[in-house]
């Protein structure tokens, strides 16, 4: 598949059929992951796959929000990742502190997306979500307080095998040609 195809799948899937998701694309998918450049190597990351039925239902369960039906959908998905932001090696944190700019979380959020890049052209579904009860999940993972829990990750087959169509600014819009 031609990287612009595969950009073009890659989508967030909010409705997941209940087929098993086979160990060799969960490994394709950390493994694209694991090769994400970050600033100064530091590659600040940890990927933290559950796919057991009762610790899921309770990460699943720190997706929501009180008396709302917000993320309910993440109960279906097979799998739930949980991406953890580790302290970077001491170049990326003082070119961080130096610069003033989160190195750490750029890092984090490419390597995130490698993995769902990943999951696409595996046939996979994949949401990434930033509403969640950090310290729910923290607890329940027993994480380290230091540990910063950046995104979770739903992961499987998709219900429908259905590609919607991207709404998104015109070229023009987002990007400017200086020359």
């Amino acid at each position: 598949m031609k990287f612009l195809e595969l950009a073009n799948k890659r989508g967030s899937v909010r409705s997941y059929s209940d087929k098993k998701v086979e160990e060799e694309k969960i490994q394709r998918c950390l493994e694209a992951a694991r090769l994400t450049p970050s600033a100064c190597n530091s590659q600040p990351w940890e990927f933290i796959v559950v796919s057991e039925s009762e610790k899921r239902a309770g990460l699943a369960g720190f997706t929501g929000l009180a008396l709302s039906k917000l993320n309910s959908w993440t109960h279906q998905a097979p799998v739930l990742v949980v991406v953890v932001a580790k302290k970077p090696n001491l170049s990326a944190g003082l070119g961080a502190a130096v610069k003033n700019r989160p190195y750490w979380l750029m890092d984090v959020g490419m390597a995130a997306e490698h993995f769902c890049l990943q999951a696409a052209e595996d046939g996979l579904g994949t949401c990434m979500l930033g509403w969640f009860n950090e310290k729910g999940v923290k607890k329940l993972l027993s994480l380290k307080r230091t540990d910063k829990v950046v995104l979770l990750i739903t992961l499987g087959y998709p219900a429908r095998d259905v590609v919607k169509i991207k709404k998104r600014k015109s070229l023009d819009e987002m990007s400017r040609i200086e020359g």
